[in-house]
């Protein structure tokens, strides 16, 4: 205890003591023992023993050892141990049968290769760690694709360590049961890991699992949110993001390798099951000179050929005299779908400078690296993996492994942008200038982490790299508006009212011609693409499509006229406000779908309450409002809701019909159903709190109503609090535009006063508090 909470020693020298000390514990513990070993496997045999490690051991002996004997040896150790409270995987084997467990056992095997000697004969344990060895070259060919597949199902578990918020530093790709992975490989002797910073890798993750197991003072892997202030802290970064960002690329370093060593043995098991091509060029044959076989090489451009289904370099390029090689190697790969080498890209490492600004030449390979879609992604990770992205944009350093705090976002930042490369990659038909829309993708977040908004930052640093790449000035210009909006039409779309004036015009006072429109379009598409399944829906393209159609109209010299009086109630509608009127009671029908919601229509007669009691009835019954219209009709309000269901099918007119009717009579008890159902989803609520609500007045988001901006963790029952709110306050809510994110709500209400004026400052500002009182 007092070498984990006293002592100043970390990392591996913390590590090494531990299982020092360790090693001495157990081995009194055996004492002295004829025909018997205590072995230590697996990350003790590896002495890399975390605070909270569980102890991996194995009691060999040589089967001559009366059975009794062997177990009270065994207990001698196995029961101080426990009594320690420490976690031990143990094992009583003799070298027989420590060979035929791991034979059919994978990971019995994968430990035995770590055996390191504690106590007892040492001949036993040199004979079993040397069997194991011996085995595991034989098998090989059995046993690595074992080994692979052991790999992939873990990260289709677990993910990939370097995007996800709360890593397992253990058990994700890239963490360190890869790592252990690419030793076994190594030991197989059919192909090795590219080294360079493997180690160092392997070492930043091991000593981010040792401060999580002194911070929480358990035998944890998981790097959950709570706790990842804390060991910032022991580890000396500036914040849980320079840790994650360390961790982030500690776990592509691994990732990197691991893919590079799978390729290399899939060609090698490859090679021998095809004739033994590979022993027949080492060791002489008919054809070429000396009867050596020359690999075949087939040309992808200018310096680079394709060998062994890889991209590498010709004989006669010369990376020093030729600055383009880089991209133009990277471009050919991507267009070919091949990898790059990693022979090639170290060599790539010392290219000469580019010029500034850049040769037309190198900008469009550039472009054709973007625009070959997904291949482009194993091919930048390569350039990534040393270096040369950074070199050839200095920006991108900033942006690399840098986290998004955001459940909705799948990927760090630079894996983000280069995923809305890949989808722009598959726009770029629609577009008249494909190459400025692959620009944008590539750099619309480049600002994030940089003080301020980060479309303006990112805009600056656009204008930069612009520049460097040799853009004129006019497409300078429209690059740097694509970065600086390339929120705008998202935004715009789903949180402001389509028919208003004021909403077309934000668009067309921000985005200069039609053709930057299209190119802001096609790039909206691609980001939110790129982001996650949850920022890109049928609803979400439909208005947005709508919001483009508008615009584009305007641009065509199309007056843009005062709001458009709503068009009258359709027969159904007049039906179904007679029957409320005639019954007293609400009538509710489902209309046509249109993508992924359901039109649902309400009449209810005019009476308080009536938008709270709604909204309350639909989160009980977990349908997502999308957008909301109010109207009066004789008597009757007309409530047009856009709803999707979050599970299953929508529930039945009739079921709604029926509680609506309890909620308005106040025999349904909406809020306490809705608290029961928060208080549960509280419970089930992991990592840092939410933010505070936030609750704003859109300066200029109409002309005839107040657009009243709300942004709040979403949780059930949010809109039946806020319509509460309006209700009380007594404003008419026109209209209502609802969009969720992940954990986020961002709702836009247009309001008016009671006789249909946009509100005063004074009295928006005291619906602003209203409703922040209400949200809490």
């Amino acid at each position: 205890m007092r070498l984990l909470h006293e002592d100043a020693t970390t990392g591996p020298a913390l590590r090494a003591r531990l299982a020092a000390l360790t090693d001495r514990w157990l081995a009194a513990l055996l004492g002295p023992a004829d025909g018997v070993a205590l072995v230590a496997v697996g990350g003790y045999g590896r002495g890399e023993l975390s605070p909270r490690s569980d102890l991996d051991v194995v009691l060999l002996h040589d089967g001559r050892i009366p059975a009794p004997h062997v177990a009270a040896l065994a207990d001698r150790v196995w029961y101080p141990v426990w009594d320690m409270g420490l976690a031990l995987d143990h094992s009583v084997r003799t070298p027989a049968q420590a060979r035929r467990t791991a034979t059919a056992d994978l990971r019995a095997h994968l430990g035995l290769l770590d055996a390191r000697h504690l106590a007892g004969d040492p001949q036993l344990t040199a004979a079993v760690r040397a069997t194991a060895y011996e085995d595991w070259r034989a098998q090989a060919p059995v046993r690595l694709p074992e080994l692979r597949e052991l790999c992939e199902e873990r990260a289709r578990t677990q993910g990939e360590l370097r995007f996800l918020l709360e890593p397992d530093l253990k058990e994700a790709r890239g963490g360190l049961r890869d790592a252990t992975a690419l030793r076994a490989v190594a030991a197989s002797w059919l192909a090795d890991a590219p080294r360079d910073g493997l180690d160092a890798a392997r070492t930043r993750l091991l000593d981010t699992r040792d401060a999580l197991h002194l911070a929480t003072g358990r035998a944890t892997d998981r790097l959950a949110l709570q706790e990842q202030d804390q060991v910032a802290a022991r580890l000396g970064h500036d914040g849980a993001d320079g840790l994650l960002r360390d961790v982030y690329e500690a776990a592509g370093t691994v990732a990197y390798a691991a893919d590079v060593t799978w390729r290399e043995v899939g060609r090698v098991l490859r090679s021998r099951t095809a004739g033994r091509p590979r022993l027949r060029r080492v060791l002489g044959g008919r054809g070429g000179r000396g009867g050596f076989v020359e690999p075949q090489r087939i040309p992808l451009a200018e310096g680079v050929v394709e060998q062994d289904g890889e991209a590498v370099l010709a004989r006669t390029a010369r990376p020093d005299r030729d600055p383009v090689l880089p991209l133009r190697a990277a471009a050919a790969a991507a267009r070919a779908g091949l990898p790059l080498s990693p022979h090639a890209v170290r060599r790539l490492r010392h290219a000469a400078p580019l010029p500034e600004p850049w040769p037309a030449e190198a900008r469009d390979q550039l472009l054709a690296l973007l625009g070959a879609g997904e291949p482009a992604v194993a091919v930048w990770e390569a350039l990534e993996a040393e270096g040369i992205v950074s070199r050839l944009l200095p920006e991108w350093a900033h942006v690399r492994c840098r986290p998004q705090r955001n459940p909705v976002h799948r990927y760090t930042v630079d894996r983000h942008l280069v995923e809305t490369a890949v989808r722009a990659a598959a726009l770029t038909r629609r577009v008249g200038r494909p190459d400025l829309l692959l620009l944008a993708a590539l750099l619309h977040d480049i600002g994030k982490g940089r003080p301020g908004d980060h479309s303006e930052a990112g805009a600056a640093t656009a204008r930069t790299v612009a520049a460097r790449i040799g853009l004129d000035a006019a497409d300078t210009g429209v690059l740097t508006t694509l970065v600086r909006h390339h929120l705008l039409l998202a935004e715009t779309a789903t949180r402001r009212d389509l028919d208003d004036p004021a909403t077309v015009r934000t668009v067309t006072d921000a985005v200069p011609d039609p053709g930057t429109l299209e190119l802001l379009h096609a790039l909206t598409e691609a980001d939110a693409l790129a982001t996650g399944p949850a920022a890109w829906s049928t609803w979400r393209a439909t208005l947005v499509d709508g919001l483009v159609r508008r615009a584009s109209a305007a641009y065509a010299g199309a007056p843009v006229t005062e709001r458009p009086e709503a068009a009258p109630p359709g027969p159904a509608e007049r039906r179904q406000a007679a029957e409320a009127l005639r019954t007293g009671a609400p009538a509710v029908a489902y209309g046509p779908a249109h993508g992924d919601t359901l039109a649902l229509t309400v009449a209810v007669p005019d009476q308080p309450g009536v938008l709270p009691a709604t909204a309350g009835v639909l989160a009980l019954h977990r349908l997502a409002v999308r957008a909301a219209e109010l109207r009066g009709l004789a008597g009757v309000l007309l409530l047009t809701w856009r709803v999707a269901a979050q599970y299953g099918s929508p529930p039945d007119a009739a079921r709604l019909r029926n509680d609506l009717v309890r909620a308005l009579d106040g025999t349904l008890d909406i809020e306490g159903r809705l608290a029961e159902r928060e208080a549960a989803h509280a419970g089930r609520r992991r990592g840092v709190p939410p933010a505070p609500p936030r609750v704003t007045v859109a300066p200029g988001g109409s002309h005839d109503a107040t657009v009243l901006e709300v942004r709040a963790h979403d949780a059930p029952g949010l809109l039946h609090r806020i319509g509460r709110a309006l209700e009380t306050a007594g404003v008419w809510v026109r209209s209502a535009h609802v969009s969720t994110l992940g954990a986020s709500a961002v709702d836009a209400f247009y309001v008016t006063a009671g006789d249909g004026r946009p509100l005063t400052e004074p009295e928006a500002a005291a619906l602003v508090k209203a409703v922040e009182g209400a949200l809490g």
